[in-house]
């Protein structure tokens, strides 16, 4: 029998707040972490506008040798996983350390430093590169890095699916839990690439938004949407298995419930037509979790703020949940906060969690003029109160990969 799995604690470093609460206040409040780049130099840049994080003071929470040690990725990462370790009261705790695991999640892992060790090698030779080179950029070694933080024994996962590898690391948590292989997962995703390279690489595929105005540079399932906007930030949760946290009286946030993941097996970057593999991936989390659609208060969206995705995303959505998709409330959090690439689905977790603890689902910040191929309510019209039961949310990933997971009241 398939063991009930909970949410006991969450950490988040955003561009609108670098811990939970203030991440979660400015998002009620509808703020904008969207602004002219500090981390480079943006002139050359066609792309104007980035969702950095702001006024984080590493030295806050590492020491000049853990900061030197460490990219920018695996340093978010592990400070989010901290919040999130301290919200559920594990610190201190007896807890079976080869009963707790860690599975995170990232698109390009730490490509700054090999960004920086590359400039190093040509301009000075073999012998000028690092030797941290590898450990700084693997993408598993944030997962590593927090085991170690914990001394988590279990199981210890990298998932990289791209925009999609947040949601599928909490997804393969909730499984791992499910199934008896641990009763606590440190689980979630990171990410840190706002650089020239990336930048341009994502500018180059006609990805991101151009837009002149930063209030309607990511404008998800607007008429006028062009592009994504970079961001960056990591999201982390507790899982952790019902009777477990019931026996040392954790607060519960939520339930995880359902996880469906597929793959459209047609593009490297487009999304199959009308949505086909997310429509699938959304059926699936519905019967994993035995819910009807009837059951979702509200869908944390995608939302990249693409042609493409918006419009199949939307198709998808109409296709799951027929005539209840019209009275179903569907937003982005990318509005505000730009799009996270690998901890998007992470950190749009705690709002859907964020949501049915407070009975509050946030605005689509930006959204303006109708799109006749995307209809559903978007929020537009600020946030509202709503009591809200049960949550589905969408990540979809370059590759083709696809996850929906579904949290509801516990």
């Amino acid at each position: 029998m398939k063991k009930r799995v909970v949410v006991t604690g969450l950490g988040a470093v955003t561009p609108i707040g670098n811990n939970v609460g203030d991440f979660w206040n400015n998002v009620k409040k509808g703020v904008c972490g969207i602004d002219y780049p500090s981390l480079f130099d943006g002139k050359n840049s066609k792309a104007k506008f980035f969702a950095e994080i702001k006024n984080l003071k590493l030295e806050d929470h590492f020491s000049k040798k853990q900061i030197l040690r460490t990219d920018r990725f695996c340093q978010i990462g592990i400070i989010a996983a901290k919040e999130a370790f301290n919200d559920a009261g594990l610190y201190g705790t007896d807890i079976d350390k080869k009963r707790l695991g860690v599975v995170m999640g990232n698109g390009v892992g730490g490509i700054n430093t090999i960004i920086q060790e590359t400039l190093n090698l040509h301009s000075g030779g073999m012998n000028m590169v690092s030797p941290l080179l590898v450990p700084k950029s693997l993408s598993n070694i944030l997962a590593g890095s927090i085991s170690i933080e914990f001394g988590a024994k279990a199981i210890s996962n990298a998932v990289i699916t791209a925009c999609a590898a947040g949601t599928n690391a909490i997804g393969e948590a909730f499984r791992n839990i499910q199934y008896g292989d641990a009763d606590i997962v440190i689980c979630g995703g990171s990410e840190a690439c706002i650089n020239p390279l990336m930048v341009a690489g994502f500018t180059n595929m006609n990805a991101l938004s151009l837009s002149d105005d930063k209030l309607r540079s990511s404008i998800p399932f607007d008429r006028e949407r062009s592009g994504f906007v970079m961001g960056e930030g990591a999201g982390v949760l507790i899982l952790e298995e019902y009777s477990h946290a019931i026996r040392r009286k954790a607060k519960i946030y939520a339930e995880v419930v359902g996880y469906g993941f597929t793959c459209d097996a047609y593009h490297l970057t487009a999304p199959a037509p009308l949505g086909e593999g997310a429509q699938r991936a959304m059926n699936l989390a519905l019967q994993d979790a035995s819910m009807s659609p009837s059951d979702i208060s509200y869908i944390n969206a995608h939302g990249t703020s693409t042609v493409l995705n918006d419009k199949y995303e939307t198709m998808a959505i109409k296709k799951v949940f027929g005539e209840l998709a019209y009275s179903i409330p569907v937003n982005s959090t990318k509005s505000m906060i730009g799009h996270l690439l690998g901890a998007a689905g992470a950190v749009e977790a705690i709002v859907c969690i964020k949501s049915i603890e407070d009975g509050f689902i946030h605005e689509t910040l930006g959204y303006r003029k109708k799109d006749i191929e995307c209809d559903l309510d978007y929020v537009a019209d600020g946030g509202r109160e709503k009591e809200v039961s049960g949550v589905l949310s969408n990540s979809f990933g370059f590759g083709g990969h696809n996850a929906s997971i579904i949290f509801k009241k516990a």
